[in-house]
């Protein structure tokens, strides 16, 4: 089986990454001491990365599955096959001005502020081509400015024709540049206390992201890699699924089984097997953790002996195996 490298995100991903993967089976040692920590797969080598620069990497096939946002997928415009949302690192980008700026709510409202008061709008972030993207398809932006790209300043280049809309680019702490460095800022935002701290409030959500496993197209087509590839997708989306379902078994009198089947809900069908006693069964399935508030009052006059398990995984082998041979 081909060995696959794997790129880890650094930063705000990285807890909830390391946490999803021993939730999986997985033992990471060193992460907090290294960039390349060990697991205990000797088919993986993982190497810690920030989460910028994970697209491109792995879409140049410098590393072969990576985790990364949905944010620097698009930032980017990375060629990657994306597996699985991991539904942690839940953020949304946003567009924060000054509190104190009563009469700007939305983008329109800023820009045209600027405009009339023939200023230079002066905008702080990370992400040049999102930012540039989100003005350039504003009503306001394009009656003020038409086509004109806005001008995005890095300490290597300038790009844009529009210098009364200026995008710098962000090494960190975008949210402290305003009012010296920055008029505005496009940032993300998780709890909006960083704004609230240092006096911003958000006009605008441009894009919600969360944490994503993607991978190498080519290495896709290798059958070992593919092969390792589609283990670590079973385990990671067998570790996701498993926080929303509860594992139950029950005993039931043989004269409740039938209607207890009727209302209980399985991933499939219910496992039954006989007891000592002839007239009972006992019955064990997989539920959505949402269902079991609802479902306690008929397993309370139903059943006897009620055990319930939170799975640590719950792997859905037919799923993956569907999806595989369709990609």
């Amino acid at each position: 089986m081909g060995k696959i490298s794997f790129a880890i995100p650094k930063g705000h991903l990285t807890e909830g990454a390391f946490r999803l993967l021993e939730r999986a089976g997985y033992t990471i040692l060193g992460a907090d001491r290294s960039y390349r920590p060990s697991i205990n797969d000797p088919k993986i080598d993982l190497k810690i990365l920030r989460p910028q620069e994970i697209p491109m990497l792995v879409a140049d096939g410098l590393h072969d599955i990576g985790i990364t946002g949905v944010d620097w997928i698009r930032e980017t415009h990375a060629d990657v096959e994306v597996l699985l949302n991991l539904e942690y690192g839940k953020v949304k980008l946003v567009l924060a001005v000054p509190k104190s700026w009563d009469d700007v709510n939305d983008l329109s409202t800023l820009l045209e502020k600027f405009a009339r008061e023939n200023r230079v709008l002066r905008i702080s972030t990370e992400y040049l081509n999102i930012s540039a993207e989100y003005l350039m398809n504003n009503p306001a932006y394009k009656r003020l400015y038409g086509d004109r790209e806005p001008l995005m300043v890095t300490p290597w280049w300038r790009k844009g024709e529009n210098d009364r809309v200026v995008l710098y680019l962000s090494f960190g702490a975008t949210e402290a540049k305003p009012p010296e460095e920055a008029d505005a800022i496009i940032d993300v935002m998780e709890t909006g206390e960083s704004l609230e701290r240092n006096n911003l409030k958000p006009i605008d959500v441009i894009m919600e992201s969360s944490a994503i496993l993607i991978a190498n197209k080519i290495s896709l087509k290798d059958p070992e890699k593919r092969e390792k590839i589609y283990d670590v997708l079973t385990l990671l989306k067998g570790a996701i699924d498993a926080r929303k379902k509860l594992h139950i078994f029950v005993n039931v009198h043989k004269c409740n089984l039938p209607y207890l089947l009727e209302k209980l809900p399985a991933l499939k069908k219910p496992t039954i097997a006989p007891l000592s006693d002839e007239d009972w069964y006992s019955v064990n399935t997989v539920i959505d953790r949402s269902q079991f508030l609802e479902l306690l009052p008929i397993l309370r006059r139903l059943a006897q002996g009620l055990v319930v398990y939170e799975p640590r995984q719950v792997l859905p082998l037919e799923e993956i195996s569907q999806n595989e041979e369709r990609s």
